[in-house]
């Protein structure tokens, strides 16, 4: 069931500007399984967490990846482990594995402690701070230092430019190189990053750091493959957009639960201070159990990655649905984790994770922020620690709070976004 919608643009502009009330309103109008215009594509949505789980885990080989997000990202982040296929997915995805074992991510977590409390401390009191950009500022400087292992000075912005126009590249409604256009703003963000990654490349191959460009050089398999340097090149571009964008609206829309709950605010700030601390290590995670409710809350909210995509390879079937071979298919988190199985789904309620209550328990796919099967997000736990290293380090210094009945502007990127900067009051404690 479905329909194209308007001709020629079919309901993009309703897919990007209110992709929550549309998803919604297509499911509950056409069921779990609908078919949809999109940027000149016949489009079929997923509207549940069984055909999600069919979808991502995928045990026949019927979808491909590198076919769904080509369509809506391809040319930005060409051959990122995201946009690769069956053996050859595996092959990259075991080889990059070693770049993100615990002893590399408790290193990670070393080099970007400093560099968050050096922001946090520069912070300022502000009665409209906003949270968004000054986040996303904190960890670009984080993936340079981590991912890159330089400091980026007056290179800072151009990159941050070219990151975020390759990102909104696969917005653009005219998706060809037109100058001036999203599209060819998007390429040319591309070309900029591949030209300073293999600028680096040689130093990189030659020295012993142990940022994680450097670890893509020099990283090899159990059975001892390693990376090209179009390989390191491509992986680069990929992770770094994913270090930094996805991790920055998790944290932004973290504090603006803590902002718009106060006492949410004071149960995570006691925990913090109980421990004792201004930075996290790996294993202080686990004394932080409330930051960790409302990290899950704040996925299932506003899943940074609002959508996995993928492309039938052959003729196939979902949910007793025919899906044609070429058919780009998706299922939106986002909208997943805003409607059933969960209870009251628009409201921010933390406890729903707790061992009480356990609502994601309804389906193993009912909470997947992070995707599933071959393509899980290989940086989840590192995404994570960011993003409560922050959130952690800010509450032992900070108040937080907003004007009444303010709700925060969102647009898309990867997900849904905070345009107007999500300012905020932030007052620092009596001490």
């Amino acid at each position: 069931m479905g329909s194209y919608g308007p001709p020629l643009i079919g309901y993009s502009l309703n897919a990007l500007v209110d992709p929550l009330g549309f998803s919604r309103e297509l499911f509950q109008r056409e069921g779990d399984i609908a078919w949809f215009g999109v940027l000149g594509r016949k489009v079929v949505g997923f509207g549940s967490p069984e055909l999600t789980e069919q979808l991502l885990l995928d045990r026949n080989h019927d979808f491909s990846a590198k076919g769904g997000y080509g369509f809506l990202i391809g040319p930005f982040f060409k051959d990122g482990l995201l946009l690769r296929d069956f053996d050859d997915h595996i092959y990259h995805r075991r080889i990059m594995q070693k770049a993100f074992t615990r002893p590399r991510l408790e290193g990670y977590l070393a080099l970007a402690n400093p560099r968050i409390e050096q922001a946090v401390r520069n912070w300022q009191p502000n009665a409209s701070f906003n949270v968004f950009p000054e986040v996303k500022t904190v960890l670009l400087d984080i993936a340079a230092e981590v991912f890159m292992g330089t400091e980026l000075g007056p290179e800072a912005t151009r990159l941050k430019d070219a990151f975020e126009d390759a990102v909104h590249g696969g917005q653009a409604m005219i998706r060809a190189d037109v100058p001036g256009g999203i599209w060819a703003r998007g390429l040319a963000g591309r070309r900029l990053l591949e030209k300073y990654f293999r600028r680096d490349m040689p130093a990189k191959r030659a020295g012993t750091g142990t940022d994680l460009f450097s670890a893509l050089c020099h990283i090899q398999s159990d059975e001892g493959h390693t990376f090209t340097d179009d390989d390191v090149v491509d992986h680069m571009i990929f992770l770094m957009m994913a270090a930094h964008d996805t991790t920055t609206v998790t944290t932004t829309m973290v504090l603006y639960h803590l902002a718009k709950y106060p006492e949410w605010q004071d149960r995570l700030r006691a925990e913090s201070q109980a421990l004792g601390k201004q930075t996290l290590d790996f294993d202080d995670l686990s004394q932080l159990p409330s930051l960790e409710l409302v990290f899950k809350e704040t996925l299932r909210l506003y899943a940074p990655v609002g959508q996995h995509a993928r492309q039938a390879v052959r003729d196939t079937e979902i949910g007793g649905r025919f899906i044609p071979k070429g058919t780009i298919v998706i299922a939106s988190p986002y909208a997943g984790m805003r409607m059933a199985p969960w209870i009251d789904p628009d409201e921010f309620d933390p406890e729903r994770f707790t061992e009480e209550r356990h609502e994601d328990d309804a389906h193993r796919f009912a909470w997947a922020p992070f995707g599933g099967g071959a393509h899980k997000c290989i940086g989840q736990y590192f995404g994570g620690l960011q993003v409560k290293s922050i959130v952690h380090q800010l509450l032992l210094d900070f108040r937080v709070s907003i004007a009444d009945g303010y709700e925060p502007e969102l647009g898309w990127a990867t997900g849904p976004t905070p345009i107007d900067g999500m300012p905020v009051r932030l007052e620092r404690l009596e001490s």
